[in-house]
């Protein structure tokens, strides 16, 4: 028993050592600091050098802001405190170490559901992924938020195996909920699965009783915990609520869905356009994100975004009205709302149905090369003999964890998921819900579809048991049936 806890030890720790490298030579070769990353130091930094939570201007000075959450410029405000202001190379190496506790997270979960050898699994899958990996060299909300994720699931677990009640990791659980939401906007969708996962765990729980004191005492004793850990997530949005309406007196207690100030102008007319023909990450890179900043050139846009040859001239002609000044004025954008809703009325199927189900598609299956010095047009053979083989290879390994969650997923379902039947249920609405926002957006990053993969890999392990945990996990939930109010007396 003591060799084989050396030998599970040992590759382990394989796993982790091999975890940490990889995560280095991202760091080495891959580190990015740019775009949102900016935005993040920026807000860091003013608020923790001048106590506004803004933007420093050339021309108005400091200005307060609302289009990013605290949750992330918190953590850079400690990490700029500790290793000192514009450190991010700190921050990567403190993203890092967190990414691997999010493995060690995965693992311990995956353990926990389906034994040991499916544990290790999970770790090694984790430890080696490479598209989580990159993103440490990226100081973004990414890794922690894939923290929050796997401490969720891994805390509603830990909670449920506790008795259900008050103990620390009801605590642990909701606090990492909250701190989740601070960090994006929709990572709302996190409590939005796992507090009807912990009322179905309590309403699910055997009783011993029938009679109505009894009832009341589930209510109170059983519902409580739960209520309290609904309440703890939605605390922390009351400052920032009340923050935002003192400054600019809208009622915004998340981040806008535009990523603008209250007065900013938002070019929906363009987005509208945008949606009529745009699937892929490079749209969203080469014209989406250059917009309203650089010239737009017609030739970086598909053929599918011209009906006709009248329909080119008149994108062409409005794309150089617009490059004379690189500016989003309202009249350019309603120009871009005339030939959106042309475009619509003559494919309104393609608009509301098969252009939102190909980038969503897109954002699952890409090769992930966004975080390599891989070429957009990655599949240009003529033009990047090496890097197209890299990018069908990552493309392959990407689907191969799609499909190795999907199998563990369905044979996990197929075995029954017994007293897990909630988090089951949890992790898959997890999925859902993030797919259906998903549809809703107008820029394709893949990126959005990055919080799938600790998920992925839970449900992937189940593969990896062995007939032995398989026969004691059968063992437990019989066990558990026989003497259900042992299990679950609340003393």
């Amino acid at each position: 028993m003591t060799g084989g806890r050396l030998k599970t030890g040992f590759y382990a720790a394989l796993a982790l050592v091999a975890g940490l490298a990889l995560r280095l030579w991202f760091i080495a070769r891959a580190g990015r600091v740019d775009g949102d990353t900016l935005i993040y130091g920026n807000i860091a930094k003013n608020w923790m050098q001048h106590g506004i939570y803004g933007f420093a201007t050339t021309a108005k000075g400091l200005m307060p802001t609302l289009i990013r959450l605290p949750g992330y410029p918190l953590f850079l405000a400690a990490c700029f405190r500790v290793f000192g202001v514009d450190r991010y190379v700190a921050v990567m190496y403190v993203q890092g170490l967190l990414d691997l506790f999010t493995c060690l997270l995965v693992a311990a979960l995956a353990r926990r559901l389906f034994g040991q050898r499916a544990g290790l699994a999970a770790l090694w899958l984790s430890a080696l992924c490479p598209f989580t990996a990159a993103y440490v060299a990226a100081p973004l909300t990414e890794i922690l938020t894939l923290f929050t994720i796997a401490l969720t699931f891994y805390g509603l677990e830990r909670w449920r195996s506790a008795g259900l009640g008050f103990n620390r990791w009801l605590w642990i659980t909701a606090i990492t909920m909250a701190y989740s939401v601070l960090l994006r906007p929709e990572q709302g969708m996190l409590p939005a699965v796992a507090v009807p996962a912990m009322i179905w765990m309590v309403w699910k729980s055997p009783d011993q009783h029938s009679d109505q004191r009894s009832e009341q005492l589930f209510l109170t004793r059983r519902l409580w915990p739960v209520a309290l850990a609904a309440i703890c997530v939605l605390l922390p949005l009351l400052p920032w609520s009340v923050r935002n309406w003192r400054t600019f007196h809208v009622i915004q207690p998340l981040a806008p869905r535009s990523a603008t100030d209250p007065g900013e102008h938002i070019p929906r007319g363009f987005q509208h356009w945008y949606r009529t023909w745009a699937i892929d990450f490079a749209s969203t890179e080469l014209v989406y994100w250059n917009y309203d900043s650089t010239d737009l050139r017609i030739s970086d846009l598909p053929t599918r975004a011209f009906n006709s040859e009248d329909q080119y001239g008149t994108t062409a002609a409005l794309l150089s009205d617009y490059n004379q000044k690189d500016n989003a004025t309202p009249a350019l954008d309603q120009r871009f709302e005339a030939l959106a809703e042309q475009r619509i009325q003559a494919a309104p199927i393609r608009y509301y149905v098969g252009l939102p189900v190909a980038r969503l598609v897109n954002m699952l299956f890409r090769p992930r090369t966004e975080m390599m010095q891989i070429g957009l047009d990655w599949w240009n053979w003529h033009e990047y003999r090496s890097q197209t083989l890299l990018a069908y290879g990552m493309a392959t390994v990407n689907l191969g964890y799609f499909v190795l969650g999907t199998v563990g997923l369905w044979l996990w379902w197929r075995a029954g998921w017994g007293v897990h039947e909630a988090l089951a249920g949890a992790m898959l609405a997890f999925v859902v819900l993030r797919c259906a926002l998903l549809l809703t957006l107008d820029n394709s990053e893949p990126r959005y579809t990055l919080e799938f993969f600790p998920l992925l890999i839970v449900w992937g392990s189940f593969i990896f048991r062995s007939r032995l945990d398989a026969v004691s996990s059968k063992t437990l939930c019989k066990k558990i049936i026989e003497n259900r109010g042992a299990f679950f007396s609340p003393n």
